[in-house]
């Protein structure tokens, strides 16, 4: 398949919309990261996405929708936590979980009783859905395992030749995917975090929002993902990634320790220069969001440079910065090496 990446115009959106029709794939940018777009309604398009990106079929998919009437038919019920946190934050990066339509294909949602629904602000996509009236299912748009695309070279990287079709918008201005939030059942469950944050959320809707243990854990053997984003490895370069948590001395120091050929820093801005191995930045200290902004480019950029071994400096693990914190430790596959 010949794979052909065109700038945003009237044209390049019109064919994206008559591609989603067609029951083709699309990759697109977002606000969080690029995506691959299929029609969430037709389960052969969407088992396409699965195809493209070797991705587990047990892993649900994110419908994007582009206005609250598309609700109808995606999911059966939208309950009153959803309209809370829909005014307050639709369109924007928040998915919330709830209770699966209908008209859902069952594929999109790998058989489980629930559909995870966002309204995304970013205008291509918004521009994509209006001209094809196609709700879709659409998870990042990277090789399964691998850290998601933050603009179209490096979707084009790992989708040459997997899809026609790469619509170039651009960078994603948040950089990690969207918030996922459980609404449903007696209380609403962070399932990953996300640039809209719990504490966020909270103050929205008055009442505690309960982590998942799976956000900063393993799952459990044999437990359901019930989002995106919840397997053991997820997010990761082809180094071997250990997270050095404590302060930036004793940082330095274990790197000193463990400095030879083929190891590489992956530090906050700034600190590079006092290392004696070389370095990728990722955003300024206790900042969530540069963090999140540049943290998959890092990533990506490792592996460009042939990195064999990385160390990585430890974010917090609340606000943005729990986002941060959730992508990297799967990158790590959970090594973390306290100070």
């Amino acid at each position: 398949m010949k794979t052909q990446v065109l700038p945003v115009s009237g044209e390049s959106i019109a064919l994206a919309a008559e591609l989603l029709r067609q029951g083709e794939l699309v990759a697109l940018p977002t606000e969080t990261v690029y995506g691959i777009a299929a029609d969430a309604r037709n389960g052969d398009a969407v088992r396409k996405i699965f195809e493209a990106k070797g991705r587990p079929q047990d892993n649900p998919l994110i419908v994007h929708i582009c206005g609250m009437d598309m609700l109808q038919g995606i999911v059966s019920e939208v309950p009153e936590r959803a309209l809370k946190l829909a005014a307050a934050f639709w369109p924007g990066p928040l998915t919330m979980v709830m209770p699966r339509g209908a008209e859902v294909s069952e594929v999109t949602c790998a058989g489980l009783d629930t559909v995870g629904v966002r309204m995304p602000s970013h205008p291509v996509v918004q521009a994509v859905i209006k001209a094809s009236g196609v709700a879709f299912a659409a998870p990042s748009a990277n090789l399964s395992g691998k850290p998601s695309p933050t603009n179209a070279q490096d979707t084009l990287a790992d989708m040459h030749g997997r899809l026609p079709l790469i619509l170039d918008g651009g960078e994603s201005a948040v950089g990690v995917e969207s918030t996922v939030v459980s609404v449903t059942g007696e209380h609403p469950i962070l399932l990953r975090p996300g640039y809209i944050t719990k504490e966020q959320m909270e103050a929205v809707l008055g009442e505690e929002v309960q982590v998942s243990p799976a956000i900063l854990e393993k799952l459990k053997e044999g437990e359901v993902a019930r989002s995106p984003g919840m397997k053991y490895k997820h997010y990761a370069p082809k180094a071997q990634v250990t997270i050095l948590r404590g302060n930036f001395e004793a940082y330095c120091r274990y790197v000193a320790e463990h400095a030879a050929p083929g190891v590489w820093a992956l530090c906050f801005d700034g600190e590079g220069a006092q290392l004696p191995v070389p370095s990728i930045e990722y955003g300024r200290n206790h900042d969530g969001a540069t963090q999140a902004h540049h943290l998959f480019t890092a990533l990506r950029d490792l592996d460009r440079h042939g990195a064999q071994v990385v160390y990585a400096r430890c974010p917090e693990q609340d606000g943005i910065s729990m986002a941060v914190y959730n992508r990297l430790i799967r990158a790590a596959a959970f090594r973390v090496v306290t100070l």
